[in-house]
């Protein structure tokens, strides 16, 4: 049986590596993409998402991933992902995610009121970026 090896890479390293997966799904900006043994090379760039890595066929389990963008390369059954940062479902601070969501959603509202177009785009990342952690943490 034929497996993929799925490394997420991040400015701090290793930060995920499963050397029997047999389905990944990311959402690419060009939408949803699932990965297979056996797959054509390609390189995607992804959105701020989780990636989810399937180990068993037979079963529901599931390693689930936030990722915040990057970019997807597969090639000879190795999925290699380099992302800003990745944190498995089981490691996010819910709370400190909770606080940034928070902060976000002032630093949007102060944005718009100064009509500060740079501001106001920063600020809606780092919105996405905490509802991605929160929604993957309940996962």
């Amino acid at each position: 049986m034929t497996y993929l090896n799925v490394e997420i890479v991040t400015p701090n390293g290793l930060s995920y590596s499963n050397d029997k997966a047999k389905l990944v799904i990311v959402r690419s900006v060009d939408g949803d993409l699932g990965i297979m043994p056996g797959h054509s090379p390609i390189i995607a760039p992804l959105t701020i998402d989780e990636v989810r890595v399937k180990v068993a066929r037979d079963t529901d389990e599931q390693d689930i991933i936030a990722t915040n963008g990057g970019i997807m390369e597969v090639r000879d059954d190795l999925v290699t992902i380099v992302a800003d940062s990745a944190e498995e479902s089981s490691d996010i601070d819910v709370p400190r995610a909770e606080r940034a969501k928070l902060r976000a959603e002032a630093k949007i509202a102060k944005a718009k009121e100064e009509k500060n177009i740079d501001n106001l785009r920063r600020a809606e990342v780092a919105l996405s970026r905490a509802i991605n952690r929160i929604n993957v943490s309940k996962k």
